[in-house]
């Protein structure tokens, strides 16, 4: 039973650090326009040499982009609380009654991670300017959709874990 909480730790951390990797790091969209010209754009930033705040982002034009922010923000969030639920109910709670907060936590993060990937999926065209539309997705989108299943078994899991002795 310690080996499967350990791993359960784990792929929890695991998931956790792909959320944050996502939602921080600057490569959600990229646009190569020659060999020595490649913007990247992030949720909050397009880049080139300089970065620059991602335009209208203030404004209703930008209201999806604004929704992937607060829902990657939450995801990650809920991430960091369900980890430090389940640490809290591992040592505090009987058998039986373990997890089951934890993984509502988790599940809930994983919803979360699926609206902010499934709504930049849909919109990326709305609010990316008209020089940027001609890109693709890059590497911190697919960590995005990579945790989504990653926080979804976890709270599986914490579930499963429950039952067990």
């Amino acid at each position: 039973m310690l080996i499967v909480l350990a791993l359960i730790i784990l792929f929890h951390l695991a998931s956790a650090a792909l959320l944050f990797a996502s939602t921080i790091y600057n490569s959600w969209w990229v646009v190569s326009t020659s060999p020595d010209n490649v913007y990247y754009s992030d949720l909050w930033f397009t880049c080139n040499e300089t970065c620059y705040s991602v335009a209208k982002s203030h404004t209703a034009d930008a209201a999806y982009l604004q929704t992937v922010q607060a829902t990657m923000i939450l995801s990650t969030i809920l991430c960091c609380m369900a980890f430090f639920v389940f640490i809290l109910q591992l040592f505090r709670l009987k058998q039986g009654e373990r997890f089951v907060f934890t993984a509502i936590i988790q599940l809930l993060a994983s919803v979360c991670v699926m609206v902010a990937a499934s709504v930049y999926t849909a919109q990326k065209d709305s609010f990316h300017e008209p020089k940027l539309r001609a890109g693709a997705y890059s590497s911190s989108f697919y960590l995005a959709w990579a945790s989504f299943p990653m926080t979804l078994l976890s709270g599986i899991m914490y579930l499963v874990l429950r039952k067990r002795k």
